[in-house]
């Protein structure tokens, strides 16, 4: 039943590699869970029966969930949307009757503001950057090549990693999103001629590459993992200098946040970065207002915050 669950999300609902990894381990983990509170003990799920369930079994579920793992209201959103999914999927194939889940509603959440690089830490990162580009060598220019289009195009590390040589062209890269779902995002002048010199530099030395190849690689001219990226990003921050989180989603944030402080409208930012809803944008203006509220403060001579 979860398998074929799975199977559906992947095939025909068309889910991200990352988001089926997430609903089969918030399924399974409910399963057992349940099997677990039926006192059947092991790995397999043949003692799993939907049908026996209770909103009030499910309630049982959160509340364990938050008491031992710690889980906040976001993260456990998160959790429960996995398990609505999976209810709503044997509502439609008719294991279950009715959804019990549809009395259940999400838990109130205030979601943090974006995390993001001060503007002249970002411009001393991208100066050590265009340093680095100027190496004659693969791993330096691929290297710095990850951080300027996280920076420079505001995408996720999953759309980074599905990135081949003929999605670039005319200025352009093109982004194949969440669902699929394909955008294109212009690329500055002078990365796109770091994107032409890095290619230049593979095939000088002998990599085989065409436009099915993803642009960033490693030794075996597969894409790169997601760890792998992920402990560039944060090596390559740690050299700058930047304090605090360092990930390739703290990039993303701070492309839209210097966007809209350089004007961009809120729309135009949504377009660029993917967002389904304007709502997901509309966090970057609060910190934005959160920036302008401290510069007041520190600047206004009538601030009550200075007395």
């Amino acid at each position: 039943m979860i398998e074929r669950f799975i199977n559906y999300i992947e095939s025909e609902r068309g889910y991200s590699v990352l988001t089926v990894r997430n609903y089969r381990r918030d399924v399974e983990n409910f399963a057992t869970w349940v099997c677990q509170q039926r006192g059947f003990e092991g790995d397999g799920f043949e003692h799993f029966d939907v049908t026996t369930l209770s909103a009030e079994d499910v309630r049982d579920w959160i509340i364990y969930r938050m008491d031992t793992a710690g889980l906040k209201a976001a993260s456990m959103n998160r959790e429960l949307s996995s398990i609505k999914s999976f209810f709503k999927y044997l509502r439609k194939v008719g294991v279950i009757k009715s959804n019990i889940l549809k009395r259940i509603g999400s838990l109130k959440a205030t979601p943090p503001l974006p995390v993001f690089v001060p503007q002249s830490r970002m411009e001393e990162m991208l100066e050590e950057i265009k340093e680095q580009s100027y190496e004659h060598d693969i791993i330096c220019q691929r290297n710095s090549i990850i951080i300027s289009l996280l920076y420079g195009c505001g995408i996720r590390l999953a759309e980074l990693l599905k990135i081949t040589l003929g999605d670039i062209s005319d200025g352009a890269v093109k982004i194949q999103g969440k669902g699929n779902k394909e955008r294109l995002v212009p690329l500055l002048p002078e990365l796109e001629a770091r994107i032409a010199r890095y290619t230049a530099i593979c095939r000088e030395n002998g990599v085989v590459i065409d436009d099915k190849t993803p642009l960033i690689f490693g030794k075996s001219g597969k894409a790169l993992s997601r760890t792998t990226v992920q402990r560039i990003v944060m090596q390559q921050m740690s050299s700058a200098g930047i304090q605090g989180r360092k990930s390739p989603h703290v990039l993303r944030h701070t492309f839209a946040t210097d966007l809209l402080r350089e004007g961009a409208n809120i729309r135009e930012i949504q377009e660029l970065m993917g967002h389904s809803s304007l709502r997901s944008t509309q966090h970057y203006t609060h910190t934005t207002i959160r920036q302008l509220q401290g510069a007041y403060d520190k600047a206004h001579p009538h601030s009550r915050r200075k007395e």
